[in-house]
């Protein structure tokens, strides 16, 4: 099974927003920049699998498939078709009678960079998995006060849904499970033309993500800009990664949170 990172006492961002960074520690920064540049076949630091496991992905766009647990209510089946919608090149699958295994050999046989699986609970969204292709990893995630479109009570703001690749917000994923998490996210999406209207933001505080969907249009002055929500809205709390795909079940656990 090899080792396991428990989660007890990690963080995904500092915790420390808003404050300058030490001189000593900027200096420290250029060396270690300036040490990494000079780096060459002989003298790189050996890297690991995980290293490897984004390595292409800037080479094509993500091909994610969004599917559900078996028997999805109709309030996960609306989740899932706005989910199609937030991530460009997603496509939504009715799972029906397929165990996860077909979808994943599926998905890897057509070309697929990653399969995201929702479930529920008595009609509440509650979970949502990403699965990287073809080898992971896969990060299990708590789904938490999920507002779909059709929920936001402000329809004109929230206007239609586009299709532009959205430029994306990362913010306090600052620690190492922090970056991991951030990287993990960030290549379900593909690099936006600049000048691109709509923005995803993962903000994490406290080890709780919050997703939120926007457009922004210019009003009057250059200075002046409107930003709409358009949805949907949600929290993600993780609580697993493992290095294998998420039909491997026995595939390393690289972190796992544990409750208390």
């Amino acid at each position: 099974m090899g080792s396991i990172c428990h989660g007890n006492g990690q963080k995904l961002g500092s915790g420390r927003e808003g404050k300058p960074i030490p001189t000593e520690l900027r200096n420290e920064e250029a060396a270690l920049r300036h040490e990494i540049d000079l780096e060459d076949e002989n003298t790189a630091v050996p890297r690991t699998h995980i290293d490897d496991e984004y390595a292409n992905a800037s080479e094509k766009d993500p091909k994610i498939l969004i599917t559900t647990s078996r028997d999805p209510s109709a309030p996960l089946t609306q989740f899932a078709k706005e989910l199609r919608f937030v991530f460009p090149n997603a496509q939504q699958m009715n799972r029906g009678g397929q165990v996860i295994s077909e979808i994943i050999e599926t998905c890897r046989a057509h070309d697929f960079t990653d399969v995201i699986l929702i479930n529920e609970h008595r009609g509440v969204p509650v979970a949502l998995t990403i699965s990287h292709l073809p080898f992971g990893p896969t990060a299990y995630f708590q789904l938490l006060n999920v507002v779909t479109r059709h929920d936001i009570k402000d329809k004109k703001a929230m206007g239609t849904m586009p299709q532009a690749y959205p430029h994306l917000i990362l913010n306090n994923f600052t620690t190492k499970l922090g970056e991991r998490t951030a990287n993990i996210l960030k290549h379900l999406f593909p690099v936006p033309k600049p000048d691109t209207k709509r923005i995803i933001t993962f903000a994490n505080q406290s080890d709780y993500i919050s997703f939120r969907h926007h457009v922004y249009e210019k009003q009057g002055g250059p200075k002046s800009i409107e930003l709409k929500e358009i949805g949907p809205r949600f929290e993600l709390r993780l609580y697993k990664i493992k290095l294998g795909t998420v039909d491997q079940d026995e595939a390393q656990i690289e972190w796992v949170l544990i409750f208390v």
